[in-house]
């Protein structure tokens, strides 16, 4: 653990005017506060604050921060409370001492919806002060880093929620470095494996083309003294978790894969930066689509800086960022760089983005999200997204999601736009409304009165602002509809347990799912957003639960061994009381077939994979789905009627959705939860005896649809 001293030395190398009086009091008081706590390691607890403070130097973060992160678990973990801490050092560090220890409290790998609340809490915190995830950052870096002496399945819980929360949030905030240590942290716990595979590779290619980053960075060098550039010149290989996934999206092994070497040549100036271009792509050959020009369009986070990928010795392909020194500043340290000192005053940074417009951007349209779901998807695509820059006709930039496509671009620019969108031209050329747009185009957005948005869109936009404002609309369209359909449903639910849909009891269930009102619950009802299980749940848990006799469906499938996991397969949806065979798949457990699956013939050449399984032969819960596919009269009540007859035979409708509507017929595909083949064998009689039913029949996935889906 260092020392008081060596601490206050660290932050002197940046702000010789620090108050080092104060940082040692917090020292003092910090080692004080945890005096008898130690870690899992056996170390005294302390160490790890102080192991947080001197992370956040090295991005020369202001006194206020450093602190923070020596007081950080005072709050929740000692006798200190927010009016001691604000006594001793001021209201400044105590609010940002409780925001920290408020993020510390959140379980964002927890349920979903849960999740989403606890992820609007993380992004309100650091609104209020961007200061807090810096420290939170931190000290999840000195967590992962120490991981060791946790429980291997504590390691496992961490990595993951660090892979895929705060690796992101990192990278989302331009701190690279720290998103790259993050994710190879968590890599090294989540797959040794992979990681010692890469590393070992790495080994044997140094070992056979010897020293490449050395002799390419001397190449640079000599390129840029004989064209007259003063310029730092650094190279370094990626890391093994950078590497891997590329691996993983390009399908490429690695003697295959080109880029694993990056250089980095930092400049005097933003004319040397392009002059520097010029001498790299004169001496070496560009590799076409791989240019980018982040210093004429900076990132939302600041970051600037030129990237190309040429083609290196032997043909080798290198990666090359170039960046005056400012702008490496920013890209190392993101938006923590707006509280950078230098020379004991904040540095002036042009390129630092202003962290109060930086979150307000971030989180504007997550704020108008109503649902839970919505808003949790709408941060992750936004945190997991890099992105490209196009223009409107006028030449204003949008900046927008790798793999948007145009209805994205129209909805970015103007809700009612996206709305009215019938087409795109890109680049002057007429496209499809799912073409993926690059880097660079002119995109001209084609409207039309009267024009709304489809739930086809839904499958073509990527955007958070784009889908959210489809479903809403979409919603509204369908309403109606909807809300007649969901009341149909709720009444067949209410009525499998013997209840009836009153508008009290519906208004009990509304509140309960923290919806809205009545109108809202059977609209989602009716969308499939809601089940009618969940519905009658809510109300009535207790006629909901399984048979205590009923086989769970945990222990439901004999032949398995000793702890090993079953998926039923979604083609065929196997029932109890069919013939099954599995097929196993690594890390996913064993996956259940139909002995008559057509999908089983993809494995026909693979026969170690097959398990010879079979139902349990006791009762089981009407848990299994299965779709049917009908085509009913289209007359007042007939969807009413099969859905009563659905209920009556004690199955419950998890989804429906209508294929094809005719002036006289509806064609549907509805989900329904069985217990067996004997009751879909039952419930089919009984529809097929319904004069409104035209037809119907079990609907499974063939091997060619399958194909055309995938």
């Amino acid at each position: 653990m260092i020392s008081a001293e060596d601490l206050i030395a660290l932050v002197r190398n940046y702000n010789p005017k620090t108050n080092a009086e104060r940082i040692a009091r917090a020292y003092e008081f910090g080692m004080q506060m945890h005096e008898g706590q130690f870690r899992h390691s056996g170390e005294p607890y302390f160490s790890h604050p102080v192991a947080v403070a001197a992370i956040l130097t090295e991005q020369r973060l202001d006194d206020a921060t450093i602190i923070t992160a020596l007081l950080h678990d005072t709050i929740e973990d000692t006798k200190a409370n927010y009016g001691k801490v604000s006594e001793l050092f001021g209201d400044e560090v105590a609010k940002l001492v409780d925001g920290v220890t408020k993020l510390t409290n959140l379980q964002l790998s927890s349920r979903e919806t849960k999740q989403a609340e606890n992820f609007r809490k993380l992004f309100m915190a650091m609104s209020k002060d961007l200061r807090v995830i810096l420290v939170k950052l931190a000290d999840r870096l000195h967590n992962m880093r120490t991981i060791k002496a946790m429980r291997p399945e504590k390691q496992v819980q961490k990595a993951r929620e660090t892979m895929d929360i705060y690796a992101p949030l990192a990278g989302r905030m331009g701190m690279q470095w720290m998103r790259e240590e993050l994710e190879d942290l968590a890599f090294r716990v989540l797959n040794p494996e992979g990681r010692q595979s890469i590393i070992r590779r790495f080994i044997t290619l140094q070992r056979e083309t010897g020293d490449v980053i050395h002799r390419i960075t001397g190449d640079m060098r000599h390129e840029l003294e004989k064209a007259g550039i003063e310029a730092e010149v650094f190279g370094r290989a990626k890391k093994p978790y950078s590497i891997w996934r590329k691996m993983q999206e390009k399908d490429q092994g690695f003697s295959r894969l080109s880029d694993i070497y990056g250089f980095r040549i930092i400049t005097g100036s933003e004319e040397d930066c392009y002059r520097t271009l010029g001498a790299i792509h004169q001496r070496w050959r560009a590799v076409p689509g791989r240019f980018k020009d982040y210093i004429s369009q900076p990132k939302s986070n600041g970051y600037r800086s030129i990237h190309t990928t040429v083609s290196g010795r032997d043909g080798k392909r290198v990666e090359v960022q170039i960046r005056t020194r400012q702008m490496h500043d920013v890209a190392e340290t993101g938006v923590a760089a707006h509280w950078s000192y230098r020379d004991g005053v904040r540095s002036e940074n042009p390129f630092a983005v202003d962290p109060a417009k930086w979150i307000s951007n971030l989180t504007e349209q997550f704020d108008s999200e109503e649902d839970h779901e919505d808003f949790l998807e709408a941060v992750k695509l936004e945190m997991y997204s890099d992105q490209v820059f196009c223009f409107t006709p006028k030449g204003d930039v949008v900046k927008l999601p790798r793999g948007a496509t145009p209805i994205d671009f129209a909805y970015a620019i103007h809700t009612r736009i996206g709305h009215a969108c019938v087409g795109a031209k890109v680049d002057g050329i007429r496209v499809p409304l799912w073409t993926r747009l690059k880097n660079g185009q002119s995109v001209d957005i084609i409207p039309a009165d009267g024009q709304m948005p489809q739930v086809s869109w839904l499958e073509i936009a990527v955007t958070g602002k784009a889908r959210t404002a489809i479903r809403r609309a979409l919603r509204e369209v369908d309403r109606e509809r909807f809300i007649k359909l969901g009341r149909e449903l709720a009444r067949a639910g209410f009525e499998n347990v013997g209840r009836k849909a009153t508008d009290k009891a519906l208004d009990t269930a509304a509140k309960h799912l923290r919806l809205k009102d009545r109108d809202e619950l059977l609209a989602r009802l009716g969308s499939a957003e809601l089940t009618a299980h969940e519905l009658v749940e809510a109300v009535y848990p207790e006629l909901t639960k399984d048979d205590g006799d009923a086989i769970s469906p945990r222990r439901a499938v004999i032949g398995l061994e000793p702890g090993q996991k079953f998926d039923r397969a979604p083609c065929c949806q196997p029932l109890p009381g069919e013939r099954i065979v599995g097929i196993t798949y690594r890390g996913k457990g064993v996956v259940v077939h139909a002995i008559d699956c057509d999908r089983l013939s993809e494995y026909e050449d693979e026969p170690e994979r097959w398990v010879d399984l079979h139902w349990h032969s006791g009762t089981h819960p009407a848990v299994y789905g299965a779709t049917l596919d009908m085509t009913i009269g289209n007359d007042a009540g007939v969807l009413g009627r099969i859905c009563t007859l659905i209920g009556e035979k004690k199955a419950n409708i998890s989804n429906l959705e209508f294929v094809d509507r005719k002036p006289d017929f509806y064609r549907l595909m509805i989900n329904v939860e069985l217990r067996d083949l004997e009751q879909l064998h039952s419930l089919m009689l009984m529809l097929e005896a319904e004069s409104d039913v035209a037809a119907v029949e079990r609907y499974r996935e063939s091997a060619r649809t399958a194909a055309k889906v995938g």
